[in-house]
């Protein structure tokens, strides 16, 4: 017998979905009569569809049809990743320890924990897992890194790939600790380096210890480094801001059409040390509370920025209960810096012809003014300072991490080349050159825009009756030779990702973070600074 729809149900999660509890007021005939065309919809298709289909399936599928010209954060949340999202904000989970990658039937550890359960049991970056707890990965119809999951102390038996051989392990699951600030050191005699990756309820105890600590250790400097920080919990960012500014200052205002999400957000505590020069790294990576902080002392003339211009992720999501224990994480509102600088980048409301969200010209930035009166722009994200080719994310970069290329090469790299120190690794010319090599062997072939077109004008011209080939050809080769300059171009970056990457595969981040300390560009560049308090002030003045 076919599942029947429970209408009152639908119609709560479609209310929810359409922000029925502010459009109500106006809209209140629309909505109900677009809910109503969509139940007899949805009822007749789960009654009459010639093949059998699946009621919660219908439902999701409708539900993302909803989203999906909204902005991509506004999102759905079953019950599962409603807890998910409350792990990842808490800081602590049960499990066993590694980061894993779900993408076309296959799971691959992208990153195992140091002395964690994964670790422990043997696993590495790179191995694709078969089978967990004798359930095969290929024919799992949910998320099997959900069968990872469990009680701490519980036990799952793990089959995977590794080079070309099958192997077994069992894992011990416990508990494990999200580190908001993984590491932190003293570099030289008076500069401490402080790694912030993540937003949770630890983050703001974790900095203020960190910071304390190196002050207590001789700090007279610090370095806040926010690369590859996505972001997490608002509050969490206004109190590491706190930690450096007196209390009372405005950190962010959020605005919306809707009234009540218009807040001015203020450091509510006693600040650790408000004069102690301060450089902060940023990256096309760091995003949403990663800018908040680093728009916050940029626009208080509190810290000097260093890398590449930020992600440029301005808007404020807030989630609401839904029914099942279901929830709608929906955007409510813009984010602005204390200039009045607005982070967002991309404009999701208003697009291109190709259905693209349009972003900003740099020519059409609009100029706004720090505290002490420095001009600084807007256009989505935080442009640092000291601007680093090396921090940068070009298109072709952020290609190669969508295609896990970087990934793949460094555990190549690592299977090829024992390393017992990171003292002792250097990423060399000929290295670089066997990456470019592994690029065309494995198959990368990053399509640029140019080419769609070119694509799209030899099927035009094909229906047409136009013969273009030959021409069509020799143009793929010349944009592919200018592709593979592309690469050289951009060694920089490229490199620095690669660097990154294999040494957390050797010596994990901990390893890595110890090298970059003393190798990594940006840390040289803001230490630079640091110690020239005249180019320093200079800077900030």
């Amino acid at each position: 017998m076919r599942k029947k729809i429970i209408l009152p149900i639908l119609a709560i999660i479609l209310f929810g979905a359409a922000g029925f509890t502010t459009a109500v007021k106006s809209d209140f005939f629309e909505i109900a009569k677009q809910l109503e065309i969509f139940t007899s919809l949805y009822k007749e298709l789960n009654m009459n569809y010639v093949d059998q289909v699946t009621p919660a399936a219908l439902m999701d599928n409708a539900i993302k049809g909803v989203l999906e010209n909204l902005d991509p954060y506004t999102v759905y949340w079953n019950e599962q990743a409603v807890e998910d999202a409350r792990i990842k904000n808490s800081g602590v989970y049960t499990g066993v320890g590694a980061s894993i990658r779900y993408n076309n039937k296959r799971l691959t550890v992208l990153e195992v924990f140091k002395d964690y359960p994964a670790d422990v049991a043997g696993l590495q970056a790179g191995d694709a897992i078969i089978s967990v707890g004798g359930v095969d990965v290929k024919t799992y119809e949910n998320d099997p890194r959900d069968l990872l999951k469990g009680a701490a102390g519980s036990s799952v038996k793990v089959t995977y790939r590794r080079q070309g051989e099958v192997e077994k392990t069992t894992i011990q699951r416990g508990a494990v600790e999200i580190k908001a600030v993984p590491f932190y050191t003293l570099i030289g005699e008076d500069i401490g380096y402080i790694v912030l990756r993540k937003f949770n309820k630890k983050t703001t105890i974790q900095t203020r210890n960190a910071l304390e600590d190196l002050k207590l250790q001789g700090a007279k400097k610090i370095i806040l480094d926010l690369r590859g920080n996505p972001g997490g919990l608002l509050n969490e960012a206004i109190s590491v801001v706190n930690l450096f500014v007196p209390k009372g200052e405005v950190i962010t205002t959020t605005r919306s059409v809707i009234k009540k999400y218009n807040k001015v957000y203020k450091t509510r505590s006693e600040p650790v040390d408000v004069s102690i020069p301060l450089a902060v790294l940023v990256n096309g990576r760091s995003a949403s509370a990663s800018e908040i902080v680093s728009g916050g002392l940029q626009d208080l003339d509190r810290a000097v920025i260093v890398g590449a211009r930020s992600f440029g992720k301005g808007l404020v999501q807030r989630p609401k209960n839904l029914t099942y224990g279901s929830q709608l994480k929906i955007t409510i509102s813009r984010y602005y810096t204390p200039s009045g600088r607005c982070i967002q980048a991309l404009d999701y409301w208003n697009r291109d012809k190709n259905g693209d969200p349009v972003r900003l010209k740099p020519k059409e930035y609009s100029a706004f003014k720090t505290r002490g009166g420095r001009t600084v722009y807007d256009g989505g994200g935080i442009l640092p300072d000291i601007e680093l080719s090396s921090a940068n994310f070009s298109p072709i970069t952020n290609a190669l991490l969508k295609d896990n290329a970087i990934f793949e090469y460094a555990t190549q790299y690592r299977y090829s080349n024992p390393l017992e120190r990171w003292e002792d690794f250097s990423f060399t010319g000929k290295d670089f050159q066997n990456f470019r090599v592994f690029l065309k062997t494995s198959g990368f072939d990053f399509e640029t825009q140019t080419e769609l077109a070119f694509k799209e004008a030899l099927r035009r011209a094909e229906d047409d009756n136009l013969e273009i080939e030959n021409s069509y050809t020799l143009l793929m080769t010349e944009i592919d030779k200018a592709k593979q300059e592309k690469i050289i171009n951009k060694k920089d970056e490229i490199v620095s990702l690669l660097k990154a990457e294999i040494l957390k595969q050797y010596f994990y981040s901990e390893g890595l973070y110890e090298y970059q300390v003393i190798n990594n560009p940006e840390i040289m560049a803001a230490i630079k600074i640091l110690n020239n308090e005249r180019e320093y002030k200079k800077i900030l003045k």
